[in-house]
């Protein structure tokens, strides 16, 4: 894990929205070029997903598609087509008078003399439209004073129809822009070559269905009455009607029988093209994974001729742009400044809201990018979520060394309750608790003969083993004065247990403390004990001291007179004395431990007198 700097949490959602805003407007930027990038490989899956959410629409009636297929091959005899079974064709489509006449069918060779004549006769009586094909390179484009339209597709080389078959006759370009799995996106509807714009077959087409030259304006392409938004350099979308057969098709074999009625076809843009076995190409698209090229190039003479084309231009990019700088700034600072798990459960739920935005933009025929606002939340929101953890895991090794730093002046058990809850006992609190005071007698003659530095660590050394013992019982040690400890028992969490455990810490303390004293060199040959008093009572528990300056502590009568017990003890000659009401709350009756005795004892500042048992009776040396 990096060292992170030592700035606060504001300071890394700063860097983090920066960091998003520079890679999304980098992202964005090539987007709104039409730069292609790896993420068109996320967004054709995303977009062919919409594709089968949305559903097939209904083909524009106008256009018909007559299909070179396996009856039409039956009928003619051959493939490709006789030219004169093709001139037949021509003029029994012709003969119907149907809107425009397109082949999608390369003419490139020579054939029979006579009969390439008269299929040039026919061609140029219908004023078909035939197609042509342009052949792509890698270099710069040139010509672009010429053509001052930006991001043309530039062809190396153009395979033309043979001359005789031009004459009087249209010519498109059927060149489709497929992504990297083989799927048309796009048609390209003009295609530069040195200084001239060649249209594509389906502009040419459309254009002569509608009697009128496309007009360019303001980022459309109107083409008779209707308006396409075609994308950067000219390239319309194709937004797919549905699979194979959706748009009408006819065989070319029922038109040479003449089993097709004029009717269906009169006034209608008629497409011909292969679609046999092995003679068409085809495509894979969301609805078909075998669409013939014909078919596809049918959508986008649709499209041009209705305006109902799925569109992708300047406008729609740049909603794609602004979504994306959004949505990763606002992930970014999110991830950064809120709570981990709800900050990232908004930040996917906005990535949804994208996704459900871009198909529903789909249904209204607007192609929104999927892949592109998600993908520049990415830098962003990494840096974010990293930079957070990095944070937090410094955040708990301070909290990991305040609450160490704290257990080296409150218990344990307290500084834990403390560092869990800020809050305790920040108002006061009434509560039952067992009490037990323990201090040494004979101190003081010991300290003086130790010296100052000998005396730390016995004191230090003794501390321990009371603290051992009062924890060893779930007690908690509030304070040592010295050669004195007072402990409380259930002032963390009150039990039924506590006095019970008071009263066997107390008497634990006196075996322990006594051992520890006959093994200790510096009390070898000396005089020194202890005195415990237990006692069970109610307490005040608060904390005391400034507003800046603060200690826990209990308070009240029963700690007086616990305190006073050890006095008690220090009469009587006994090590230990509690008094019956520890006994009565713990449920021991005094005749189930060993004590010596049992008597009433008046406490000094108490008018009352205390009943108290006692043991390890032996007068210990003065303090």
């Amino acid at each position: 894990m990096p060292a992170w700097p030592r700035y606060g949490r504001r300071a890394h959602a700063a860097v983090a929205a920066i960091l998003a805003l520079a890679a999304s407007i980098l992202i964005a930027t090539g987007h709104l070029d039409g730069r292609a990038s790896v993420l068109d490989r996320i967004e054709s899956p995303l977009l062919d997903l919409r594709f089968l959410l949305v559903g097939p629409e209904s083909a524009p009636g106008h256009i018909v598609i007559v299909a070179l297929d396996d009856e039409a091959i039956r009928e003619a005899g051959a493939y490709p087509l006789p030219r004169a079974t093709l001139a037949r064709l021509v003029r029994a489509l012709a003969g119907t008078r149907p809107r425009a006449i397109g082949l999608d069918l390369l003419l490139l060779d020579r054939g029979p003399d006579a009969a390439d004549a008269d299929l040039a006769a026919a061609l140029r009586e219908s004023g078909a439209v035939l197609a042509a094909a342009a052949a792509f390179r890698g270099g710069a484009p040139g010509g672009a004073e010429a053509v001052p339209i930006p991001g043309l597709p530039v062809a190396e080389r153009l395979r033309w129809p043979i001359e005789r078959f031009r004459e009087g006759t249209g010519i498109g370009l059927v060149n489709i822009a497929t992504d990297h799995a083989g799927t048309p996106r796009h048609v390209p509807l003009l295609i530069r070559h040195g200084d001239t714009a060649l249209p594509s077959f389906p502009l040419r087409l459309a254009a002569q269905a509608a009697r009128a030259e496309p007009v360019l304006e303001a980022g459309r392409i109107a083409v008779g009455a209707a308006r396409s938004r075609p994308d950067l350099g000219l390239n319309l979308p194709l937004r797919f009607y549905g699979p194979r057969g959706t748009i009408r098709t006819v065989s070319a074999g029922a038109v040479l029988r003449g089993d097709v009625e004029a009717e269906e076809l009169r006034d209608r843009i008629v497409i011909v093209g292969a679609t046999a076995f092995g003679a068409a190409d085809t495509f894979a698209m969301p609805y078909d994974p075998v669409l013939p090229g014909v078919e596809v190039l049918a959508t986008a003479v649709g499209h041009l001729s209705t305006g109902d084309g799925l569109v992708r231009d300047a406008v729609v990019r740049r909603i794609d742009a602004g979504a994306a700088i959004l949505l990763a700034v606002a992930a970014a600072l999110l991830v950064s400044l809120a709570p981990a798990g709800p900050a990232l459960a908004v930040v996917i739920l906005a990535a949804l809201a994208w996704l459900v935005a871009t198909v529903i933009a789909f249904g209204a025929h607007l192609w929104l990018s999927a892949a592109m606002p998600l993908a520049a939340m990415i830098p962003g929101l990494l840096y974010g979520l990293l930079g957070r953890l990095g944070l937090d895991r410094r955040r708990a090794r301070e909290l990991a060394r305040s609450e160490s730093a704290l257990s080296l002046f409150h218990p344990p058990a307290l500084a834990a309750r403390l560092a869990r809850d800020p809050g305790f006992l920040a108002a006061p609190v009434t509560q039952e608790v067992g009490i037990v005071f323990v201090d040494l007698s004979g101190f003081t003659r010991l300290s003086e003969r130790l010296g100052s530095q000998e005396t730390e660590l016995f004191l230090r050394a003794y501390h321990g083993v009371v603290e051992a013992q009062i924890s060893r019982h779930g007690g908690v040690v509030l304070s040592f004065m010295g050669d004195g400890a007072l402990a409380v028992f259930g002032l963390l969490d009150p039990g039924p247990d506590d006095a019970r455990q008071a009263l066997r810490a107390a008497d634990g303390l006196v075996t322990q403390i006594r051992s520890w004293l006959a093994a200790h060199r510096a009390t070898r040959g000396r005089p020194v004990d202890l005195r415990v008093g237990a006692h069970h009572g109610e307490v005040v528990a608060s904390r005391l001291g400034a507003a800046d300056h603060q200690q826990i502590a209990v308070a009240g009568d029963s700690v007086n007179v616990a305190s006073r017990l050890m006095e008690v003890a220090k009469d009587l000659g006994a090590a230990l004395v509690v008094s019956t009401d520890l006994l009565a709350a713990s449920g021991v009756a005094a005749a189930e431990m060993p004590f010596e005795g049992e008597r009433a004892v008046a406490i000094r500042g108490r008018a009352e007198p205390l009943r108290v048992a006692y043991r390890w009776g032996g007068t210990g040396p003065a303090h």
